[in-house]
């Protein structure tokens, strides 16, 4: 039986892409399928990372038929060029999940850190401590990429299927 919701939630990069994805069904608890990073070479150029970044999305998309991707926002810090080249990693990314069919949600960094750790200002290590507590794992996911994929996941598991915050212990 197909779960009643499954999110793929990407943390994009151009460097390294974390992701999550997580099935969830009204009233029970969220569980982790799978996650980990898509990495790419420093050395490489731009266009041929983005077609990397591009073909592992459509590849996860293919194996695990989500409902929605969910993919953070851009974080408008004080590198516009980083921002800028951000984007172009979440547009490869968009046009992935847009090829499949596989509508997108944007959630941004500090929706995801409220949602799973309680408050908009939450460091990185705290959001994969919850991301462990909240999914019954042992550990939170490493590196620190593939738990931030994890947590944009969830927090579209939470958002989309509030009854959900029951069975993970958020109220």
């Amino acid at each position: 039986m197909r779960p009643a919701l499954t999110v793929l939630g990407i943390d994009p990069g151009t460097a390294v892409c974390g992701f999550g994805v997580i099935s969830a069904a009204a009233g029970r608890r969220a569980s982790l399928v799978e996650c980990g990073v898509v990495r790419t070479r420093a050395a490489d150029p731009l266009p041929v990372r983005l077609l990397q970044i591009a073909d592992a999305v459509t590849e996860l998309v293919q194996r695990h038929r989500p409902d929605v991707l969910a993919l953070e926002n851009v974080f408008l810090g004080s590198n516009a060029r980083s921002a800028l080249i951000l984007g172009h990693a979440r547009g490869a990314i968009m046009l992935s999940a847009a090829r499949a069919g596989v509508p997108v949600a944007e959630i941004s960094p500090r929706e995801v850190k409220a949602a799973v750790a309680g408050s908009g200002a939450a460091q990185k290590h705290q959001v994969g401590e919850m991301v462990a507590r909240l999914l019954h794992l042992a550990a939170p996911p490493r590196p620190a990429d593939a738990a931030d994929g994890v947590a944009i996941a969830l927090t579209h598991v939470l958002r989309a299927m509030p009854r959900t915050r029951l069975a993970v212990g958020l109220r």
